[in-house]
């Protein structure tokens, strides 16, 4: 074979059934990371009408409902940079320019919240901080996300086979 050919990939050090194990092992490990920090919708509207979430400020579970699946997909560990460098955390997404401190770069940090505690399961840090953010001035308009795809739109769905007894 001339150098300039490409060279057909050598298979003695990785036979295909170690390449399918492998495979499904990291997809496995993959899924089950991904996983843990999702909180399922039910479960969520449970522990926001435990926090006093449904009608506070107007809102009801079905906005917070819709709020955290178009922020987050329900991920309560989500972490996303902004073009801005500022990044949005947990749940809500809340940013860190304005709401929490994530020692990163400037934050007025109007919650008085490190940004990790928003990341937490029990959601306490970030239901504090989205009932500050709620009750000022925009209420749910403050996030971008809500206002495209959720204001003024039937919402009554998000608590279908959601029993809070």
């Amino acid at each position: 074979m001339r150098p300039s050919e490409p060279r057909a990939l050598d298979r003695t050090f990785c036979p295909p059934k170690m390449t399918g194990a492998l495979l499904v092992s990291l997809v496995s490990c993959l899924i089950a990371i991904s996983q843990a920090s999702l909180i399922n919708r039910c479960d969520l509207a449970r522990v926001l009408r435990k926090e006093d979430l449904d009608g506070f400020e107007g809102y009801s579970l079905n906005d917070w409902l819709c709020l955290a699946f178009v922020e987050s997909n329900f991920n309560i560990s989500k972490v996303n940079e902004n073009a801005d460098g500022s990044f949005d955390y947990g749940i809500f997404q809340i940013n860190s320019h304005y709401w929490c401190n994530d020692y990163r770069s400037h934050s007025e940090n109007i919650c008085h919240e490190d940004c990790q505690d928003l990341l937490s399961p029990s959601l306490l840090s970030s239901i504090i901080c989205a009932k500050k953010i709620v009750s000022g001035a925009g209420g749910m308009k403050n996030w971008v996300a809500w206002r495209l795809h959720c204001a003024g739109r039937p919402l009554s769905y998000w608590m279908t086979g959601c029993f809070l007894g």
